[in-house]
């Protein structure tokens, strides 16, 4: 469809339609950290309108007031604590394997050594 300003194209999705399982292997991992981190923005926008800030975001860039830049840095931290102290790839593979009991799904891989309350001294953890 053509109009004055653009031009649509118009796709019938049935369910007879092929599922391209290459493109469904490469789009998981990066929209499951897009859930994690759209997640972590969720929690510091709840957390910062509990806290009486105001609160502005896109993607992975997160607004306030000048004079409660330092209020909100401290709560994206609190926030991204909470949130990777749980074994999100447990739950995501406990998650899959109720779905689709008959997959046989690789195991998760180790934890490295990473100390998550670093990020409380990191000076960029957030910019």
């Amino acid at each position: 469809v053509t109009t004055v300003l653009q031009r649509m194209v118009l796709k019938d999705h049935s369910s007879e339609a092929p599922i391209m399982k290459q493109r469904q292997r490469s789009a998981f991992p990066p929209n499951y950290i897009h859930s994690i981190d759209s997640t972590h923005m969720m929690m510091t926008a709840i957390a910062c309108r509990e806290r009486g800030l105001s609160f502005a975001g896109v993607h992975d860039s997160f607004w306030t007031h000048a004079g409660t830049i330092d209020t909100m840095n401290s709560i994206l931290r609190e926030k991204f604590l909470e949130l990777h102290s749980r074994p999100l790839l447990e739950e995501l593979l406990d998650q899959l394997q109720e779905q689709y009991p008959d997959v046989k799904f690789p195991p998760i891989p180790p934890t490295g050594d990473l100390k998550l309350e670093e990020v409380n001294k990191a000076r960029y953890f957030f910019s």
